[in-house]
């Protein structure tokens, strides 16, 4: 593998400071309709500009320079409101805009306040509709008393400015309507003055049939209720129309399978079928190849570095459109892209025979041989290509491919018991899951970085005397998310110990980094999307205070706590040779799976719908709406009180509950459902 991927040259440090991802403290707010893509900025330090506009194409991927509303020489600073009242301009301070999402006429919407000199500002952004590249800009203006203003955003011919008058007390509104237009000389950005307007019925139908969940006690529910909201609201914003979506906003501009696969699964829990539909078909046609190989970071690879997971999370997310959807015509039209993409990880060239397992040089978190990684046997490539064989399988049945199925099944099945079971060779050592073995069943426990290996001298491994462990490594607790293995067994509650190294294991503040960061290739800090991991497996296995603190860090941190836009990891970076952090939209769709499929428990098939909701400890009700094949379910759940047992009812009649369990046939029409949980 050609280790000058591993080298970027964008330098934030050049030009205006708004290039900068990691302003101190910095939120960014993303708004989008699948044709424009918009970041609110909100920088409280003073270092860039402190209330802005971004705004991309979203299907054209870049550095945050690279937006349209990007200044070579001053940033997003000429896109900042300027409100003139007899000579003196008032505009947003450092530390003095309070921002948070909001709702416009059914809407998500970017709500931000400011006040200067005894002028209030409220500005509102949002999409209007859902098949433009526009964005509205509210603006309410109050004084204490009648003044005549101009407001004023833009530089040069560029400028906007309208003259407004401000009556005591009593707010005036204006608006601004910005388009993208585009020409053979590339994309601009114009504004206009406009009236303010209630957004178009296809941008409130989209939003209003997307999943809403609320928690009690609502103090208690108030962190899950923003995390909830952060996600549901930017996830489908930054897809564009396409299905395409950067594997990290301004940072990598690249696109992988993996994580666009588990983006469109949690689209589908929440009920944007559509967006996911057309994510999953884009995946078959485009990053899947005639013979099954999969794209990862824009290009595919040699045998031994190949992502052969990406095969097994792309079943598994197909099959989850199905479950979810009802629909079996996406994987009926595409059966031959699909049977190929079954078919490749169980090719000769990745088969160890001692074991059975699948083999490759290439791990979890894309390190290769420059790095240390020896051939070997990877957890998460077994793990995943398992379960993806079995979803692979149902798909086949519900089609009447019954001998695919059975090839499937009893594949899948194999790699399982190899994986767990085998006496030299399975990814079980010490009671706990590791991450690797090597060809001859001993565990790769350092990597060691060859002479020749090219990494650039800056990156943390190479400044790291060493040795470089491997584990522990959040991918080992997939398994136990996955319920692959029993979540409240030993193996699990070892393996979940195991990984409190990762917490804080350099640092101080919370979170853990993906693996041990003494192999750490270029990130050493924690990571939200993989403390998601740990999470989601200590839900399952009853680890509440665990899962508690992961989601109260989440919420803590910057660009967490009032926007929910995450960067990808949280501290010091070699930039470049490495990219900027950027913002990745696969942590939001790790939270919206946290929420619906294991804390709600909402677990659809075609043949049935299973509900298993568990709440966590402090939270007395969660209740909520969401759509399943077509039909909405209204449910609520709630903990036992006195000498209650657990219970359910079904559109007023009850029904029985096995072990914690509701098992219901297919949803006929629209269902309300109550559960009683324990206690």
């Amino acid at each position: 593998m050609d280790v000058e991927e591993h080298r970027y040259s964008e330098d934030p440090s050049r030009g205006p400071a708004d290039a900068r991802t990691d302003l101190p403290g910095a939120d960014y707010f993303f708004l989008g309709n699948g044709h424009v893509l918009a970041a609110v900025q909100v920088d409280p330090s003073g270092t860039g500009t402190p209330l802005g506009l971004l705004l991309m194409r979203p299907e054209r991927f870049g550095h945050k320079r690279a937006a349209l509303t990007f200044d070579p020489e001053e940033g997003i600073a000429g896109t900042a409101l300027l409100v003139e009242t007899g000579g003196r301009v008032h505009q947003a301070r450092p530390g003095a805009v309070l921002a948070r999402w909001t709702d416009s006429g059914g809407v998500p919407a970017v709500a931000a306040s400011w006040q200067d000199g005894g002028v209030q500002v409220e500005e509102t952004f949002f999409c209007p509709d859902r098949v433009s590249p526009r964005l509205v800009r509210e603006i309410r203006v109050r004084a204490p008393k009648p003044l005549d203003a101009v407001l004023t955003s833009g530089r040069g011919a560029a400028a906007l400015r309208r003259p407004l008058r401000l009556e005591g007390g009593g707010p005036a509104c204006a608006a601004i309507r910005y388009e993208i237009e585009s020409s053979e000389t590339g994309d601009t950005v114009r504004g206009a003055w406009s009236e303010p307007a209630a957004p178009a019925e296809d941008s409130r139908s989209f939003h209003a049939g997307l999943a809403t969940l609320s928690f009690s006690p609502e103090q208690a529910g108030a962190p899950l209720a923003h995390l909830l909201r952060a996600a549901r609201h930017q996830l489908p914003a930054v897809i564009a129309a396409s299905g395409a979506v950067d594997g990290s906003i301004w940072q990598y501009n690249l696109e992988w399978a993996r994580d666009q696969a588990l983006e469109a699964l949690a689209l589908c829990q929440i009920g944007a079928i559509g967006l996911a539909r057309t994510m999953l078909a884009r995946l078959l046609d485009r990053f899947v190849t005639a013979e099954g190989d999969t794209v990862d970071s824009g290009r595919t690879r040699p045998p031994q570095e190949v992502e052969l997971d990406q095969n097994g999370i792309l079943l598994l997310a197909l099959k989850g459109y199905t479950d979810w959807s009802g629909d079996l015509e996406l994987a009926r039209s595409r059966w031959a892209r699909i049977r190929a993409l079954a078919d490749f990880p169980l090719r000769p060239v990745f088969r160890h025979v001692a074991s059975g397992l699948l083999r490759n040089r290439r791990e979890f978190w894309e390190r290769h041989a420059a790095f240390g990684i020896e051939e070997g046997l990877e957890l998460a490539h077994q793990l995943f290509v398992s379960v993806g064989l079995s979803c692979a399988a149902d798909l086949a049945h519900d089609l009447g491919r019954e001998d695919e199925a059975g090839r499937w099944r009893e594949a899948g099945a194999k790699l399982k018991r190899a994986m767990l079971q085998d006496a030299r060779f399975s990814l079980v050592e010490g009671g706990r899951f590791i991450k690797r073995r090597r060809l001859d069943g001993t565990v790769q426990e350092t990597a060691t970085l060859p002479p020749d290996s090219g990494l650039p001298p800056e990156l943390p491994i190479c400044r790291h005397p060493g040795p470089h462990f491997l584990d522990p490594d959040t991918s080992c607790a997939l398994p136990i998310a996955l319920e692959f293995v029993d979540p409240r067994g030993e193996l699990a509650r070892r393996t979940l110990d195991g990984m409190e190294l990762l917490w804080n294991q350099s640092w101080e503040g919370g979170g853990y980094c993906r693996y041990n960061v003494t192999s750490e290739a270029d990130s050493p800090g924690p990571w939200p999307f993989a403390s998601l991991f740990v999470a989601r497996a200590c839900l399952e296995a009853g680890d509440d205070a665990r899962v508690w603190r992961v989601l109260r860090w989440l919420s803590s941190l910057p660009g967490g706590a009032r926007a929910g836009a995450w960067l990808e990891f949280y501290g010091h970076k070699p930039v470049p040779p490495c990219p900027p952090v950027g913002v990745i939209p696969w942590t939001w769709a790790e939270i919206l799976t946290f929420f619906i499929h294991h804390l709600l428990g909402v677990r659809p098939r075609r043949h049935g719908l299973e509900l298993r909701p568990r709440l966590l400890a402090g939270l007395d009700e969660a209740s909520a709406a969401l759509a399943v094949q077509g039909k909405r379910l209204r449910l609520s759940v709630r903990r036992a009180r006195g000498a209650e047992g657990p219970s359910a009812m079904v559109n007023g009649a009850r029904q029985a509950l096995t072990n914690g369990r509701l098992l219901l046939p297919p949803p006929a029409g629209d269902l309300s459902v109550e559960i009683v949980t324990g206690s």
